[in-house]
């Protein structure tokens, strides 16, 4: 498993599971064509950018290309990498059949393929997971009140109102944003700050 430091944004949900068997990163989607229209998102992935960068790895179709082209006039120039994984032919399994375009997209290419690309897009590649200390782990979301608790959707959808994140991440979705920009200690500060509770 590769670990880099940029975080690494993709299409789908699909792209996302493929990627996170081999990627040890950060893994935002952009729900297709969603991104165009949402000023949430596009926020988000621009934080994100300038906090540790980011990798596109979109299909190489023609709609793969148009947001990795609309990514490029969202975040500085010097914040973006691009991966690119060649156009094979062929249809994803779980597909009835093939693309418009008939070649297959990030989720259907073998993961020696997007390895190498990733090694190619000139991220930076660090040693073996390790977490940190000041990572935020899921545990932590419970004893700061943003989840499994009473008001934990009130206090969520407050911190993403007050971060100016998307309202609807999903809590995986929310912690690996949190974790892309906020050490454990300053998000412990922003709770404070907004006057959510610390259980």
């Amino acid at each position: 498993m590769l670990k880099i430091k940029e975080a690494v944004i993709v299409e789908g949900r699909y792209d996302k599971i493929k990627l996170s068997s081999l990627i040890d990163a950060p893994i935002i989607e952009t729900n297709g064509f969603r991104v165009f229209s949402d000023k949430e998102k596009q926020n988000l992935i621009r934080k994100i950018a300038d906090a540790r960068g980011i990798l596109v790895l979109t299909d190489s179709d023609s709609a793969g290309f148009v947001i990795r082209n609309f990514l490029k006039g969202v975040v500085d120039k010097s914040k973006i990498k691009h991966c690119y994984i060649p156009q094979i032919e062929g249809k994803e399994k779980r597909k009835a059949q093939k693309g418009k375009e008939g070649i297959l997209g990030v989720e259907g290419v073998s993961d020696e393929v997007i390895i190498n690309a990733v090694r190619k897009s000139g991220v930076k590649i660090i040693g073996e997971k390790d977490i940190g200390e000041n990572e935020i782990k899921k545990s932590d979301l419970f004893y700061l009140g943003l989840t499994g608790v009473e008001n934990a959707d009130k206090n969520r959808k407050k911190l993403l109102k007050h971060l100016n994140m998307p309202s609807y991440l999903t809590t995986n979705a929310m912690l690996t944003a949190l974790n892309c920009l906020y050490s454990i200690e300053e998000l412990k500060k922003l709770l404070e700050e907004i006057g959510i509770l610390l259980y």
